[in-house]
């Protein structure tokens, strides 16, 4: 018994919309096997991470690279959630060269919102698409050995410079990947949260951008994907940069054309290059399936930071 052709085939406006999505997957292939068995860690932050139908298509999103064979890797921040629960609790926070002074009742606050609450928030959405993701924080299987950071500041009166105390900042000092390995032979997702142990147990904060960076070049990762709010890096008249090398980011930076808070961005890609990884994108996390949009596309969609040819 034949059944019902509607049932098959469709209406005519479907078949077109599967057609589509057919071809869309052809396409794709050439990428998933370019990318096979590769590390690509994602810095998930910003309004994307916000959203919350932004959010479920991340998450599905970085399901479908683990799917294809891809070992995706999520280092996520968390600054307005903290910064919500601070004035909750009417905790005062202040800022130093975009780094939140953290002393000890606010380093316990960003501990609890970072690893507790965002970072169970996006293991569920990643379970919940059909992945198998694990939270974790820098201090778990000693992921992330952390440092103070030091900043100076010069007097104005004096010219003396002075040294700055952020409290329980820290960046990187060393990172232990094997925990990371692990993970990835069993197919497990990583979402981890940016806090770091110091030598003698102490608890630091650290920037999340620097944090994805430390861990990108650790794992060897192919890519390091930087989920931000803007399209990526612009040039004098804004217009999107989609690619350049080392070298030339530095110039764009000495010139004038890099400012502001997108200079501390690229210098975490240039970092993470330096380190061994091939390329460091941002790209803007407010467009729907940014990630595979990058990865899965001829030109992608955000700015690429590739290391020199030697």
């Amino acid at each position: 018994m034949t059944p019902p052709t509607d049932k098959v085939l469709g209406t005519e406006e479907e078949r077109e919309v599967w057609l589509r999505k057919a071809q869309t997957l052809s396409e794709a292939l050439p990428f998933m096997r370019q990318f096979a068995d590769d590390t690509i860690v994602v810095k998930y932050g910003g309004h994307a991470m916000g959203d919350e139908n932004l959010a479920r298509l991340f998450a599905r999103d970085i399901v479908l690279l683990k799917q294809v064979g891809i070992n995706p890797v999520v280092v996520h921040g968390g600054g307005p959630q903290i910064a919500q629960m601070l004035e909750r609790l009417k905790i005062q926070s202040s800022f130093v060269d975009g780094l939140r002074v953290t002393d000890q009742a606010t380093v316990e606050i960003v501990e609890m919102v970072l690893a507790g609450s965002i970072n169970k928030q996006i293991v569920a959405a990643i379970n919940e698409a059909g992945g198998f993701a694990i939270g974790l924080s820098g201090k778990d299987g000693h992921l992330i050995r952390a440092r103070k950071v030091r900043r100076t500041k010069k007097d104005p009166d004096s010219n003396i410079e002075q040294v700055l105390d952020l409290g329980f900042v820290g960046e990187p000092a060393e990172v232990n990947p094997h925990i990371l390995d692990s993970l990835q032979a069993g197919d497990v997702i990583p979402v981890i949260a940016p806090i770091g142990m110091g030598m003698a147990g102490e608890t630091y904060n650290i920037n999340a951008d620097t944090a994805a960076g430390a861990i990108a070049g650790a794992t060897n990762a192919r890519r390091l994907l930087f989920l931000t709010d803007v399209p990526g890096v612009l040039d004098k008249q804004k217009n999107l940069i989609p690619e350049m090398t080392a070298t030339q980011a530095r110039q764009l930076i000495a010139d004038g054309t890099i400012t502001g808070g997108m200079i501390p961005k690229v210098e975490n890609c240039l970092e993470a290059v330096d380190k061994g990884v091939d390329a460091a994108v941002i790209l803007d996390g407010r467009v729907p399936h940014a990630v595979l949009l990058e990865i899965f596309t001829p030109h992608g969609v955000g700015t690429l930071i590739r290391r020199d040819q030697a």
